[in-house]
């Protein structure tokens, strides 16, 4: 019965340590997958917004899916140009004499392919809907649309994903504690967001430490 006793709590002490090493290093070793995995995402995002911005540059909108987004990068053409003050003597009928008027000139410099000048040597855009996560099989929610602000039709954009999806494999408890972050130093809410359809941005939801991150 001794020998039995003694077992028991030997246990009962592996467990309750290996229970307080736990509680421990498991949000240690969530906080290192969770950023770790955010880097990743996020420089994704940042390759998504360079193109939607070349996009609404020669077109004048945003892309609303990923497959029209490819599309212009695989077909669109950036016109270069550019710009140089310039000016004229004009004769001025209410004063009656020649007067200096004073433009701004925009010369065509040539055309060249949007993938070449963004994209030259990686097809990395091709699977740009795809959450770059391993173990899942996730796309990013992409949307676009012209809102008034002010009284000008601005044009929008907004693609996020759910930390849920990021963090598919993690603890459960750790994951509702994440999806609750308010911070300066967080990712705040339970998505990863870039732009708005409510507001005039290309900004992200996460911290600066991540536009540091390559």
């Amino acid at each position: 019965m001794k020998l039995a006793l003694q077992s028991v709590l030997w246990i009962l002490t592996i467990f309750f340590c290996y229970k307080i090493y736990d509680s421990i290093n498991g949000p240690i070793n969530f906080n290192k997958t969770k950023n770790e995995r955010y880097a990743v995402v996020i420089n994704k995002l940042k390759l998504i917004r360079k193109a939607q911005i070349a996009h609404k540059d020669v077109n004048g909108i945003y892309s609303n899916n990923f497959d029209s987004l490819v599309k212009f990068i695989d077909d669109g053409i950036f016109t270069l140009i550019q710009k140089r003050d310039s000016s004229y003597m004009e004769y001025d009928r209410t004063y009656r004499i020649d007067m200096l008027r004073e433009v701004v000139v925009v010369d065509t410099l040539g055309f060249v392919p949007v993938k070449d000048s963004m994209f030259k040597n990686s097809n990395a855009y091709k699977n740009f809907a795809v959450v770059p996560i391993e173990g899942i099989d996730a796309k990013f929610d992409i949307n676009a649309d012209i809102i008034n602000k002010n009284g000008y039709r601005v044009p929008v954009f907004e693609v996020k994903v759910a930390k849920d999806v990021i963090l598919h494999d993690q603890d459960r408890d750790l994951i509702k504690i994440e999806n609750e972050t308010v911070s300066v130093d967080g990712v705040n809410g339970p998505t990863i967001i870039l732009g708005s359809l409510t507001e005039v941005s290309t900004n992200g939801n996460w911290p600066t430490i991540f536009d540091a991150v390559q």
